[in-house]
């Protein structure tokens, strides 16, 4: 197993490791783990406390009522289409997994070609979408050879060419059953497929299509999707959970998108959270007012959110018009948060745990958490490695980091995904011996994880992440990004990429004003109309970072 020819000669003191994973991680599929499986972590659900919540309407669907449509859905496509558990479905949202076929999660938004890429690449059969996106979603269906009748509506009835979700639930619940429920040969949850997720790539030194952010569909099996339910229930349950942030009956806001090409909302704010005991308040699309409504109207205790809804929830003055002292636990993952942001969100929340998060889709989900023991956690940490998870730090010259030391991140653990589907190039790179190496560059300390992407200015290390948050609290900047630039005095200097409000495009010194000066922002300031970012709210850092280095390119060519 190498990653490098010297890397595994070293001793294991370079080893960093979680707690071990001390419990059964039973070989089911998904839908069977989390409606029908008992498990020694899992805390007790009282029979009126609901699974799902509508938001729009108050709808709630308990245990019961959920087993009985996911089975009738199963049987009415076992009976019309003879769908079974090796066709893969594309759905622009649903519960995934819970009825049978892999599922390959799809963004709506996405373009015809996008979608053509990701029908073929799934191979998939069918497709459940909202009638909304019907005109894109035909079109990418006949130019894959998915007939009209297998496009299938979440939402209204049924029409002359489309049939409905709830007219196939009534119509298999309707039917004898003609859908069996396989049971998995012994150790068959770590190669049947549950998700084909659609990731940008990690983003370490492959060359393999880091701009396209629909190039890899991986593979993600049963047993990673239960394995990590279990290693962050682990994490933070029983005496892990002083504060008894974790108690079913909760109510969890469900506003990240399961479809989305980040496996965070998919995995975290839906399985998760129903593993745990949570009701899960389902909003099929965000907005800001909408979002602060329903956590006041539902009374939610647990918001999962990326930075883009942090920023809103630190700087909008709408904010002061709700209580927010019900809500006990937040986390934030995707992207690092920065110590301002951690400051002006405990202001927002009083009485919650705030944290951080990280993960992959390659990892399937989560690598770390936050301390559990903890109100808030360490500035700069996405958390602790999860039981299980087993972690090397490989540096620059291929030798592996001690605690403390920077290099890219590499970790095992039983939630990796298996591979990228139809790129084997890729694959190679990135899934090595079962080991996953991420692309980011961290720093391992007290088992805490730092991800890092520091530039040095004379020497001193500046976090592009701490000066992104102080940028976003100012008033006028909607969003920003910070990269290095070359300079033959200071080795590097910082250079932000913002977004104004549009009336207010002019310089502004608010850095300069609150920081010190090697962290002042030296290599410039460039306004621009948006941040590249993936669609879970990640900066596409590394686009920028190219601009950069590009313009400062053809400064020096023009002098010359």
């Amino acid at each position: 197993m190498s990653f490098s020819s010297p890397v595994y000669l070293l001793p294991r003191i370079m080893e960093f490791a979680g707690p071990a994973l001390n419990v059964d991680i039973p070989n089911l599929t998904v839908p069977q783990f989390i409606l029908d499986s008992p498990h020694e972590l899992r805390p007790p659900r009282k029979e009126d406390v609901p699974l799902f919540i509508e938001d729009g309407t108050g709808r709630t669907l308990c245990h019961a009522e959920v087993h009985h449509r996911t089975q009738g859905l199963a049987n009415a496509l076992s009976l019309r289409w003879s769908l079974s558990e090796d066709d893969v479905a594309l759905t622009t949202f649903i519960i995934p997994s819970l009825f049978g076929p892999s599922i390959g999660p799809a963004n709506p938004s996405y373009t015809v070609d996008e979608l053509i890429h990701q029908l073929q690449t799934a191979n998939a059969n069918a497709i459940i979408v909202y009638s909304t996106f019907l005109p894109t979603i035909i079109e990418a269906a006949r130019a894959v050879g998915i007939p009209k009748d297998r496009i299938i509506l979440i939402d209204g009835p049924s029409n002359s060419t489309h049939v409905s979700v709830e007219n196939l639930i009534e119509y298999g619940n309707s039917k004898p059953m003609n859908f069996i429920e396989r049971k998995l040969n012994p150790g068959e949850s770590k190669t049947k497929l549950a998700f084909l997720s659609f990731s940008s790539g990690t983003t370490g030194k492959k060359g393999q299509g880091d701009t396209d952010s629909f190039h890899h569909a991986v593979e993600i099996p049963h047993r990673s999707i239960i394995s990590n339910v279990l290693q962050s229930a682990a994490h933070i349950s029983g005496e892990r959970d002083p504060l008894k942030r974790m108690m079913p009956g909760d109510v969890s806001l469900g506003v990240l998108p399961f479809f989305r090409i980040d496996i965070y909302g998919l995995i975290v704010t839906l399985h998760y959270a129903l593993f745990s005991g949570f009701s899960v308040v389902v909003i099929p699309k965000f907005s800001f007012r909408g979002f602060l409504q329903s956590i006041d109207r539902y009374r939610i205790t647990h918001l999962f959110v990326v930075p883009p809804q942090v920023v809103l929830l630190c700087k909008y003055p709408a904010i002061r018009d709700h209580d927010f002292s019900h809500v006990k636990f937040l986390m934030c993952g995707a992207a690092p948060l920065s110590g301002d942001l951690y400051v002006q969100l405990a202001k927002v929340f009083p009485n919650a745990m705030i944290g951080q998060g990280y993960g992959l889709t390659e990892t399937a989900t989560s690598v770390v958490a936050m301390d559990p023991t903890k109100l808030h956690g360490t500035i700069g940490a996405a958390g602790q490695l999860l039981p299980g998870i087993v972690a090397h730090v490989l540096k620059e010259d291929g030798s592996l980091a001690r605690e403390g030391e920077q290099g890219e991140l590499i970790v095992t653990g039983p939630s990796m995904a298996l591979r990228y589907r139809n790129n084997e190039e890729a694959t190679k790179s990135t899934f090595v011996n079962g080991w996953v190496r991420t692309g980011d560059e961290v720093i391992i300390r007290n088992n805490e994880l730092f991800v890092v992407d520091r530039l040095k200015v004379r020497g001193f290390q500046v976090a592009p992440a701490e000066l992104e948050g102080h940028l976003l609290l100012h008033p006028s900047v909607t969003d920003c990004c910070v990269v290095p630039v070359p300079n033959d005095y200071s080795g590097e200097l910082p250079l932000a990429y913002v977004v104004l409000e549009p009336e207010l495009r002019k310089r502004i010194g608010h850095v300069s004003d609150s920081k010190v000066q090697y962290k002042w922002l030296a290599g410039g300031v460039e306004f621009i109309d948006a941040i590249p970012k993936n669609p879970s709210g990640k900066i596409l850092r590394r686009l920028l970072r190219e601009q950069a280095r590009k313009r400062k390119s053809a400064e020096v060519q023009a002098k010359l």
